[in-house]
């Protein structure tokens, strides 16, 4: 089973489906509605720098624990800082793109390592 943690639907297109078009339609193989909560990195804003703010970035906030049998697709962000310590986190992977260059899907799901 696959959950999707992020706060949009994720559609997973077939490979050959092309950058380029506006249709959601072409080549869709499956969209993966979110869960209601996403899960997020925490923040803590430790004040302001000359040109820009200091965030420190902590702990996964609304990441259920590890269950058999169960992946998660979350944000690269929270994949990346959990990689030595979660191997059931997904991220989107080989974006889709519209004809703007907005990305509206991906071609497949990826495991950081």
């Amino acid at each position: 089973m696959i959950l999707n943690l992020t706060p949009h639907p994720i559609r997973l297109y077939w490979p050959e489906r092309q950058d380029g078009i506006d249709d959601l339609e072409p080549h869709l193989r499956e969209v993966i509605d979110p869960e209601p909560v996403p899960a997020r990195l925490a923040t803590i804003e430790l004040g302001d720098g000359s040109a820009f703010e200091l965030v420190e970035f902590g702990h996964a906030q609304n990441l259920p624990p590890k269950r058999d049998g169960v992946q998660y697709i979350v944000s690269l962000v929270v994949a990346l800082a959990l990689t030595d310590r979660r191997d059931d986190l997904l991220v989107p992977y080989r974006e889709v793109r519209n004809a703007s260059g907005t990305v509206i899907g991906c071609r497949s799901l990826a495991q950081p390592v």
